[in-house]
């Protein structure tokens, strides 16, 4: 039986990300999607993301953290490619 293709990435979210409950409903949304990673903030006000797992649902995720929590506004999203850490779940990392 053919697995499905996994990928990872990480992510740094820049905008009004902190504050606003981003890191929870990303954690919350990735895991709906059964990743694994997890969300953290930044120094300088920005949020990084680190997920992993079946790829069509890290292309989800990429696309959701476009738009982030309710009060959130996104300005702009960099992805780079990243090593996959085989994670236990998706956390809030403070």
């Amino acid at each position: 039986m053919k697995g499905t293709e996994k990928g990872a990435f990480k992510a740094v979210v820049s905008g009004k990300v902190q504050g606003v409950w981003f890191r929870k409903y990303t954690q919350e949304k990735a895991r709906e999607l059964g990743l694994k990673g997890y969300v953290k903030n930044l120094p300088d006000g920005r949020v990084e993301v680190h997920a992993e797992g079946d790829i069509q649902k890290t292309e989800e995720l990429k696309k959701w953290l476009y738009k982030g929590s309710p009060l959130s506004r996104v300005d702009d999203v960099k992805f780079m490619e990243t090593e996959k850490k085989n994670f236990e779940n998706f956390e809030i990392v403070k």
